[in-house]
């Protein structure tokens, strides 16, 4: 369980891969966080599970803030392929990036996979809904929620009103 992490904290998973989306690959990334953000004491579905396409992300990301989850981490897209656009898709929905968030995320692990730094994935606010962009490997997930972990609680609690 996350320390701070306000009682009801729900979170949203979507994983963005047009090969998992057409039944071609199995959707190992998107279980596995949300295991891991159940772990944390999040309240999650199972993943929802969207094309490379902008708009359907797009449309998939405002779906949950209109949910009024707290958390939504999308896993996949977030290369140099022509197709990976989730960052800029994300960018349509937030009203503020958190651009500290989203360094600590391209640092952790950065010694033993030197690629992770080509990630371009953001993070930030969408009215009181905290949107975060993962890689779509599997480590990549356990390391991004390695470093949510310490600071999801806080930030939840701020985007509810908590004291700062």
């Amino acid at each position: 369980m996350t320390e701070g992490l306000p009682e009801g904290a729900r979170a949203l998973v979507i994983t963005v891969s047009d090969r998992s989306h057409g039944g071609a690959r199995h959707d190992e990334s998107g279980p596995l966080l949300v295991s891991l953000l159940v772990e944390l004491g999040f309240a999650a579905p199972d993943p929802v599970v969207v094309p490379d396409e902008a708009e359907l992300i797009v449309g998939a990301l405002r779906e949950g803030v209109a949910a009024g989850v707290d958390l939504i981490v999308t896993t996949g897209g977030t290369g140099f392929a022509p197709r990976d656009v989730t960052p800029e898709a994300t960018r349509i929905v937030i009203d503020r990036e958190a651009p500290g968030l989203a360094e600590a995320l391209r640092m952790e692990n950065r010694q033993a996979v030197p690629t992770t730094i080509l990630s371009r994935a953001v993070a930030g606010v969408a009215s009181s809904t905290l949107i975060v962009n993962l890689p779509g490997s599997p480590s990549a997930v356990r390391d991004g929620v390695a470093v949510l972990a310490p600071v999801v609680g806080h930030a939840i609690a701020q985007l509810r009103g908590g004291d700062h």
